[in-house]
Parts: structure tokens; C-alpha cells; sequence
């Protein structure tokens, strides 16, 4: 932790309230991220390592490798948020940060995206990138188990 600035974990906390929806659906739509884990978001860079510098000290956090399972980059986990960098390259989530947000049914919550107006830009089986109503990325990742 840098000194001085705050732990991630203590700006993350009203992040999850906000975004965490409790109790059923009345209506019969629920919504796609019921209750949502730890989302990541995720900052291509054409120079890693001053991103990652960058990062690490508005954070106070410093970034980790990631699993290479988990694709390329560094990760921070600052428990109710993830902050991931990569090297910029020529896909549809290498042009702007991307929130993803891990659905449990990730080809049931892509359905849904197209039928409340969004797009499905770059399917995927384990991560898809999507467009909302207004033209906005962001992406959405399955559960792993």
C-alpha cells in the first residue's frame, strides 16, 4: 500500500452497494447482475509499465501477474473491485477501459443484453464485449466454477 492514499478496498465498498440488487424480481425481469462479484476494470496501454505505475499510485495498490489462464496483464484485487492493464492491441477491448462484470449464464445474459437494446460486439465462451443502448463497451465474463 502507498502511503498517504487510501486502500482500494475502502473506495470499492458504496461501489458494491451500488451495484448490488437484493431480493427478488417482482416484475418477472430481473435484472442481469443480480448480484454481482468483484467486477473488473480493465485499461489497454501502449506503455504497460507507466500504466501500471500510474494505477498502482492513484490506487495505492501494486499490480500482480496475471495467471495465464486468465490472459495477459497485471491485476490489482482490491476485493470488491479489479483493476487490470494490459498491452494495448487491435480487439474491441483494446480501444478504451472496459468494466466486466461476471454473469453466471453468460450465453443466457447476452440474450438479454440484445433484448434491452445492446450489442454483443465480440461473442465469446468465456468473455464477450458488448455495447449498451447508448454505444458504451463494456464486458461481460463467465462464472468460472
Amino acid at each position: 500500500m502507498k502511503p498517504g492514499v487510501p486502500p482500494m478496498s475502502s473506495l470499492t465498498s458504496s461501489l458494491r452497494r451500488q451495484y448490488s440488487i437484493a431480493g427478488e424480481c417482482p416484475s418477472g425481469e430481473c435484472p442481469i447482475l443480480k448480484v454481482m462479484s468483484s467486477p473488473l476494470i480493465e485499461f489497454p496501454a501502449d506503455d504497460p509499465e507507466r500504466a501500471r505505475r500510474f494505477w498502482s499510485n492513484v490506487l495505492g495498490e501494486e499490480f500482480a501477474p496475471r495467471p495465464s489462464d486468465a490472459g495477459a496483464g497485471w491485476e490489482i484485487n482490491g476485493g470488491d473491485l479489479r483493476v487490470g492493464v494490459h498491452e494495448r492491441g487491435p480487439g474491441p477491448g483494446d480501444t478504451a477501459s472496459l468494466p466486466y462484470f461476471t454473469v453466471h449464464d453468460l450465453p443466457a445474459t447476452l440474450e438479454r443484453v440484445q433484448d434491452l437494446g445492446g450489442s454483443v460486439i465480440h461473442p465469446g465462451e468465456r468473455w464477450a464485449v458488448c455495447r449498451d443502448s447508448e454505444g458504451s463497451p463494456f464486458a461481460l465474463a463467465a462464472e468460472m466454477p
